[in-house]
């Protein structure tokens, strides 16, 4: 009889403390869901509206002004190679590089220093024979009847054969000069294509001669840029940078657009490399331009973490609620990204760091940072 007391005191107590437990639960989860969520935080820049210069960025290739294939006017045996042509070497300006053999075009002169003094003689004989001729005629009290008479004819013909000879004694001595092939401006050679006793022709090409004092760049930028530029350009001061932000110096814009490249539909600025700093711009270089642009109007300059891939920027109102816009992008610069200023207002909230996770019309609790 206990023993069933028992039994039945044990259940009624396993029921009263269950009924407690559950009771207790739905309270928390009631209390829990009453709780108003947490809103999200968010990194956000106040940045201020403003005028800006447009500024385009775009890279180029340092190329020298002047780049030759040297070639002979007259052709022959070589017969000297200096240092100064060998790869690698930097010439000055008239330095001479290759000696051809000169005795066909020794001769060529003497042949041409010949037929000019017997063209000379023959000139002389001529005026002789008119001067004779006119005197007999002023001593007779006679006039001539023509200029046959007076062998003026032969005296203009004999006149043209020694201006033709004085031509062709020219012409072999600057053949016979240029036997002696020099470098047509200050350079580097790059590459050396014939060798000690070899015969060329004239137009062979001997060696491969760059410039190493004056430099020029060309540029493509698409149409988008093109019209972030103070026209006219020509005359423009740009900046050079290296690809790690070094100033490398300044250049001058000589030309750009007029017409668009063929392959790339882009237009072409042509610049002149003019100053460079402490380190030298080298042939080769592969720079970074900047060239300075007209002014924007109500613009904001965010950083490059605000826009999100698909090409957002996320925005939190005065009500603390995020705004998804597709911002007009009108350059980039460094780390910074100018675009026009969706908003009204003369400040404008841009959160810095967006997630996958915002969604337009959400509360979020904004955290201001510096720039």
């Amino acid at each position: 009889m206990r023993r069933g007391i028992w039994i039945m005191l044990s259940v009624a107590l396993l029921v009263i403390v269950g009924t407690i437990l559950a009771l207790t639960e739905d309270t928390a989860d009631v209390t829990q869901a009453n709780a108003p969520p947490a809103l999200q935080i968010v990194s956000v820049r106040d940045l201020a509206v403003s005028d800006v210069t447009a500024s385009v960025e775009t890279f180029a290739e340092v190329r020298p002004r002047w780049s030759a294939d040297i070639r002979p006017a007259v052709g022959g045996r070589i017969v000297e190679v200096r240092e100064a042509a060998l790869a690698g070497v930097q010439v000055p300006a008239g330095a001479v590089l290759f000696q051809i053999e000169t005795t066909q075009y020794d001769t060529a002169v003497a042949a041409a220093e010949l037929s000019l003094a017997e063209a000379r003689f023959a000139m002389l004989q001529a005026e002789n024979k008119t001067t004779i001729s006119r005197l007999q005629f002023e001593r007779d009290s006679a006039r001539a009847p023509n200029d046959l008479a007076l062998h003026i004819p032969e005296l203009r013909i004999a006149e043209h054969q020694v201006a033709s000879a004085d031509a062709q004694l020219r012409a072999a001595q600057q053949q016979l000069a240029d036997t002696t092939i020099t470098a047509p401006f200050s350079g580097f050679i790059t590459e050396r294509l014939i060798s000690l006793g070899q015969t060329v022709t004239a137009g062979e090409p001997l060696l491969k001669l760059v410039d190493d004092k004056q430099f020029e760049m060309t540029v493509e930028l698409s149409r988008e840029s093109w019209a972030l530029l103070d026209h006219p350009i020509a005359a423009q001061v740009v900046q050079l940078v290296d690809t790690v932000g070094t100033p490398m110096g300044t250049a001058i814009v000589r030309q750009g657009g007029g017409f668009l490249d063929q392959n790339t539909r882009q237009y072409r600025v042509f610049i002149e490399v003019s100053e460079t700093n402490d380190q030298p711009i080298l042939s080769g270089d592969f720079l970074r331009v900047l060239l300075t642009g007209r002014v924007l109007k109500d613009t904001l300059s965010i950083p490059d973490t605000a826009l999100t891939r698909t090409g957002h920027v996320w925005f939190v109102d005065q009500n603390d609620q995020l705004m998804r816009l597709a911002p007009d992008i009108h350059f980039r610069l460094n780390d910074q990204i100018v675009i026009a200023a969706p908003l009204g207002g003369h400040r404008q909230r841009v959160a810095i760091t967006p997630l996958a996770s915002f969604l337009p019309g959400q509360r979020v609790a904004p955290h201001r940072q510096e720039d």
